[in-house]
């Protein structure tokens, strides 16, 4: 508080200096230019002066340090807000490859009477015409060509190309798609196809004139066909269409894999 007084009574000294060299000065309109620069070249050594003593007094003069420092701490803060990002990115990583490895194995204990190869999408083309997978084993993994593939909730296709590490799927929701299924309340065998419309569903035809088709009911693979094994999952009926000719008559079935989000796939090689 002492040194703050002090700067004022400086600065107030100075100040009447200013005043009475003002008056003298401009007593003489011819003066007044050369009042003007001895001023200007007079008072601004002043001000600089009383700026810079007033900062020392009152601890302003520490500003840029504080600037510097300030700046430096920042950078400090953005390595280590850097490092906690990559620290949070690989415990991601680390949680996703955990959720995989629990996927798989709750497919193996499902599957269990499977002798079957684990694998994960990395590529889709689901679109009207071709809806196909492909996943990351092939035929160095011991995948081959018409081998069933399988997901928690139940058929997704059968292999239909494979290289050394990767193997193409076609789904059963491609229109090109035709698996024997048949449905659990009445064990009447009809055929599940893709449809141009959805993809995730399928078209039941071939259903016998007798057959009595319900709302709800389950429909499982057959076993019939050469291809997929008999009592996998597709999907439950959704809708019966009756057309005037009992033959044509046809079922909606909702399949139990949801194409759009499948990562998790097994491929089964053979029985046990």
């Amino acid at each position: 508080m002492y040194k703050n007084k002090k700067a004022g009574i400086i600065g107030i000294v100075i100040t009447i200096i200013i005043l009475i060299l003002i008056v003298i000065f401009s007593n003489g309109e011819k003066n007044a230019s050369l009042f003007e620069n001895i001023a200007s070249n007079l008072v601004m050594p002043i001000q600089n002066g009383l700026t810079y003593l007033k900062n020392k007094i009152s601890g302003n003069d520490t500003f840029f340090a504080d600037i510097d420092n300030l700046q430096s701490e920042n950078e400090e803060l953005q390595k280590r807000n850097s490092e906690l990002e990559q620290s949070l990115r690989e415990l991601e990583s680390i949680k996703a490859e955990n959720e995989t490895l629990k996927e798989y194995l709750n497919l193996t204990e499902k599957y269990g009477e499977y002798e079957t190869i684990p694998g994960y999408v990395i590529n889709k083309d689901i679109s009207n015409y071709s809806k196909t997978i492909v996943i990351n084993i092939g035929s160095d993994d011991g995948v081959k060509e018409n081998m069933t593939v399988i997901a928690d909730e139940g058929l997704v296709g059968h292999v239909i190309s494979v290289t050394n590490d990767t193997a193409k799927v076609q789904t059963i929701v491609d229109t090109a798609s035709s698996v024997s299924a048949v449905m659990s309340s009445n064990d009447e065998s009809i055929v599940c196809k893709g449809t141009l419309d959805d993809n995730s569903q399928l078209s039941a035809m071939y259903i016998p004139t007798d057959a009595n088709v319900v709302q709800g009911d389950s429909v499982e693979t057959s076993g019939l066909g050469g291809i997929y094994p008999k009592g996998i999952h597709i999907g439950t009926i959704s809708r019966v269409n009756n057309t005037q000719n009992m033959t044509d008559r046809y079922a909606i079935v909702d399949t139990a894999v949801d194409f759009d989000k499948i990562d998790t796939v097994l491929v089964i090689t053979s029985n046990q």
